[in-house]
């Protein structure tokens, strides 16, 4: 036993540099959707109307090309029906955060490459790597493409944002990778002693994250839809348990994802539904081995769906004429962690031979 304690703290030794790089890579796609988040929530979304992958890179560096950018601007819906008050200082504003948001992609793929190709020639990733490492960065270039298809459905005389089902395969897309980057790193960096076989926690782990999955796709659709503006009460919405209008535009598939006031109603029964079940995991849990990391770590996911659902009715109660920023990126950055915290607990009680008591 001692043997194999050894061996498996001297790989983990190895893989450090590699689990620290892609730690940090988690930490800053964190950042990225976070700036997505602001992007959205400020309006700025649309306020670049053209792909430069690597003239992109910097902004228009006189007033000559900030003219030309605004003018490209100025052909779309948004500015034409809602922002056609904006003077060329409001424009800078919101091209910033789309300027940022696409930047910080651009230092993520640097962040990335550098170091793999590094690793590579130093040898500190291994031939079982290098797959994974592959699938990383495809997950990574396709995400890119999904956000330029999903910005170029607002590019337009017609429509006044980016399609709200775009908008949520884009942010699905991120927390994809996300979460794929955070497993890869916990297979270098969890040692597998600590991975327990408990089968009703693991179970139930796996309904969680489907059901923080459909979650957050319908957290895209209420930003998209800026839903939180049509019922902006709690605990009723506008007065009612079930809101009128729920199945008014023509068929059930087509209310529960284009309807606001069903979304809001479907999302809200969702957090009410995942926080019992967290609660129900958290109890449950008690009864692992209390030396494990599994257990020592279980009262996470508790605290960060009592902080979220927190979070969610300060947005609602503050959505009066706009979304508050601050309130819906808290709410976004909890949700994300949220997610981690399951698939945390997840990778911890996945394992396999005599069940851990």
């Amino acid at each position: 036993m001692e043997t194999v304690i050894l061996k498996e703290a001297g790989t983990i030794k190895n893989n450090r540099p590699v689990a620290i790089w892609l730690y940090i890579g988690v930490g800053m796609l964190i950042v990225q959707v976070l700036l997505g988040g602001l992007t959205r929530l400020t309006g700025s979304g649309l306020s670049i109307t053209e792909w430069k992958l690597i003239l992109g890179a910097l902004p228009p560096m006189n007033e000559h090309a900030w003219q030309e950018a605004f003018d490209g601007y100025k052909k779309i819906a948004q500015y034409q029906y809602i922002n056609n008050h904006f003077t060329l200082a409001d424009f800078k504003f919101i091209y910033f955060w789309e300027w940022l948001h696409r930047d910080w992609a651009r230092l993520m793929g640097l962040v990335f490459i550098v170091p793999f190709i590094y690793f590579i020639i130093t040898k500190k990733i291994n031939k079982s790597m290098i797959n994974p490492m592959l699938i990383l960065f495809l997950l990574g270039g396709l995400q890119g493409v999904i956000g330029w298809i999903m910005v170029m459905s607002g590019l337009n005389e017609e429509n006044l944002y980016v399609n709200h089902i775009r908008l949520a395969v884009h942010f699905i897309a991120a927390l994809v990778l996300l979460c794929y980057v955070f497993w890869f790193a916990l297979k270098l960096s969890v040692r597998p002693t600590e991975i327990l076989k408990v089968p009703a926690l693991r179970t139930l782990n796996i309904w969680l994250l489907a059901l923080v999955g459909i979650q957050l796709v319908y957290g895209a659709f209420m930003a998209g839809l800026h839903t939180a503006l049509v019922a902006n009460t709690w605990p009723d919405i506008n007065g009612s348990w079930i809101p009128a209008g729920m199945f008014s535009q023509g068929g059930f598939a087509t209310d529960i994802v284009h309807n606001p006031i069903t979304i809001q109603f479907i999302h809200r029964g969702l957090a009410y539904l995942i926080t019992i079940l967290i609660a129900l995991w958290w109890w449950k849990s008690a009864q692992t081995p209390t030396n494990s990391l599994l257990h020592v770590t279980r009262y996470l996911p508790l605290l960060l769906v009592l902080l979220q659902v927190l979070l969610g009715v300060l947005t609602l109660l503050n959505s009066q004429i706009k979304i508050p920023v601050s309130y819906g990126i808290l709410h976004q950055g909890v949700g994300m962690l949220l997610l981690l915290s399951l698939v945390w607990t997840f990778y911890l009680s996945r394992g396999v031979g005599s069940v851990n008591k």
